[in-house]
C-alpha cells in the first residue's frame, strides 16, 4: 500500500463495482471534483479509466480490499471488486465527505475495529432508534444503549459518547480513553465538563435547536401546556370523573400579556405561534441585534434589568433560556413576588433556573396562578413530589422537544458531526 495521504473525491456506480476516485493531497480538490465529474469516461469493464490527466488502473485489493495503483499524473483509483463489507463501508463513506468538505484522508484508516458510539442512560428511547436508523447505512458503526450505572464501566471501550440526563466530570472522562466526542442529542451542555474534555482531547458538540426542528417542537408545547393552564386541565379530569359537563369555566390566551425569558431560537418559535392569538409580547435577551432582530414579533425588549419590571406586567411567562451559573436559580422568591397574583408560570428550559423552596411557597400561597413544567429539579420526576400534586400543576416528562421531526433531524445531525469525526482521526 501506498504510504501517503489522499484527499478522496468520489465514489460511483459501475455496473455491479464501486470504484473511488483519488488525488495526492498536493493535488487540488477543485482539480479532483473537475476530473471526476466531467472528463472521466469508462473504457472497458477491467475499470481502466481516461481522464484529462492520464490514465486510472483497477487495483488489487489487499485486507479490506484497498489498494492505490498509481496512473499518470499520480492520479489513483481504488476498485472495490474485492473490498470486503468493511472496507466499502468506511471508503465509500470517505470518499463522500472528502468530497464535501475537502479532507485530507490516510486510506490505512480502514480496519476490521467498528467505531462504537454509546448512548448514555436508556430515556429518550426514539433518539437512540433513530440514530440507529440513520446509520444502517454504516456497518462499521455500532450503536450501544447503556444504563447510567454501567457506564464507569464500559465507556473505555467507546469512541462516541451521545450524552443523556448524565454528568460526565474530569473523572469519568479519564476513563474513557478512546473516547473522541461527547455529543449532547439536544441543546443544553450543562452535563459536560468541557474544560476537562478538552484537556484530554476529546470534542465535545451539541446540537443547535433553530435548524432541528427542536425549537419549534418546544415552541407548540409550552403553548399546550399554557392552554392547559388557562382552561384548567386537572379540572376538567376532575369534572369528567364526576360525570358532570360545563364546567369548570378557563380563560383565554386572547389579550394576555406573555413574557418570554430568554429570546433564543425557542423564544423566537414561541412568539411567532403567540401572535396569532392576540396577545402582548414582552421579552428579554442578554443582547440584541438591532438589524436582524427589529421586533416585529415582540411588543418590548429588555436586558436582563428588566426582568423583574417585566414580570410585574406578565399574566403568563415562559423560560426559555439555557441553564448557566448566571441564571441558575433565577426565577426566584424575589421574581415571584413581582408577579401578578394568578400568574402563571411555563418552564420548558431547564428545571435548575427555578428555586423549588420558592415556587412550592407560593403555589401554596395562590399568588402563582399555575406552574406548566415539562422539566424538573431532579430527573426522572419524583411522583411523590408535592408540587407534581398541585391542583394548579402541569406537568410533562421532558418530552416538549421529542416529536418525530425533531428526533429524525437532531439524529441526523448528530451523526453527521461525529462521521467527520471519525473520518478526522
Amino acid at each position: 500500500m501506498i504510504a501517503t495521504r489522499f484527499v478522496l473525491v468520489g465514489c460511483l456506480r459501475v455496473g455491479n463495482e464501486d470504484v473511488i476516485f483519488v488525488l495526492p493531497s498536493s493535488q487540488s480538490v477543485a482539480r479532483a471534483s473537475y476530473h471526476a465529474r466531467h472528463q472521466c469516461s469508462f473504457l472497458s469493464p477491467s475499470f481502466t479509466m481516461r481522464s484529462g490527466c492520464g490514465l486510472w488502473y483497477r487495483g488489487l485489493c489487499p485486507r479490506h480490499g484497498i489498494r492505490l495503483v498509481p496512473g499518470h499524473a499520480a492520479t489513483f483509483a481504488v476498485c472495490a471488486s474485492s473490498l470486503t463489507r468493511t472496507g466499502l463501508s468506511r471508503l465509500g463513506f470517505a470518499a463522500r465527505m472528502a468530497f464535501r468538505n475537502g479532507r485530507e484522508i490516510v486510506p490505512e484508516a480502514a480496519s476490521d475495529n467498528c467505531t462504537r458510539v454509546l448512548f448514555s442512560g436508556v430515556n429518550f428511547p426514539a433518539a437512540f432508534e433513530y440514530t440507529k436508523e440513520y446509520l444502517q447505512p454504516y456497518d462499521f458503526i455500532q450503536v450501544d444503549a447503556v444504563p447510567h450505572e454501567e457506564i464507569p464501566d464500559k465507556i473505555r471501550d467507546y469512541d462516541i459518547c451521545v450524552v443523556r440526563l448524565m454528568h460526565f466530570d474530569s473523572e469519568l472522562i479519564a476513563r474513557a480513553k478512546k473516547l473522541k466526542l461527547l455529543v449532547q442529542f439536544g441543546v443544553g451542555l450543562e452535563g459536560v465538563d468541557i474544560e476537562s474534555a478538552t484537556q484530554a482531547g476529546v470534542k465535545v458538540a451539541r446540537i443547535p435547536s433553530g435548524g432541528s426542528g427542536n425549537a419549534l417542537s418546544c415552541a407548540e408545547h409550552a403553548i399546550y401546556l399554557i392552554l392547559g393552564l388557562l382552561r384548567d386541565q386537572k379540572g376538567m379530569n376532575k369534572t369528567v370523573q364526576e360525570r358532570k359537563v360545563g364546567e369548570p369555566i378557563g380563560q383565554t390566551l386572547f389579550g394576555k400579556t406573555v413574557f418570554i425569558v430568554g429570546y433564543g431560537n425557542i423564544g423566537k418559535e414561541l412568539a411567532s405561534r403567540l401572535s396569532a392569538f392576540g396577545v402582548y409580547i414582552l421579552a428579554t435577551k442578554r443582547s440584541w441585534d438591532s438589524k436582524s432582530e427589529k421586533g416585529e414579533l415582540v411588543n418590548e425588549k429588555g436586558g436582563v434589568d428588566c426582568l423583574l419590571k417585566f414580570a410585574s406586567r406578565a399574566d403568563i411567562v415562559v423560560t426559555c433560556c439555557q441553564l448557566t451559573s448566571e441564571t441558575k436559580g433565577m426565577i426566584n422568591e424575589r421574581f415571584l413576588a413581582a408577579l401578578k397574583k394568578g400568574a402563571i408560570l411555563i418552564n420548558i428550559a431547564r428545571g435548575g433556573l427555578l428555586e423549588y423552596n420558592a415556587v412550592k411557597s407560593y403555589l401554596e400561597s395562590n399568588h402563582l396562578g399555575g406552574l406548566g413544567m415539562d422539566v424538573a429539579w431532579l430527573e426522572p420526576f419524583d411522583p411523590s413530589d408535592p408540587i407534581l400534586h398541585h391542583p394548579k400543576v402541569l406537568i410533562t416528562p421532558h418530552i416538549a422537544g421529542v416529536t418525530e421531526i425533531s428526533y429524525r433531524n437532531m439524529a441526523k445531525m448528530a451523526m453527521q458531526g461525529s462521521l467527520e469525526t471519525i473520518v478526522s482521526f
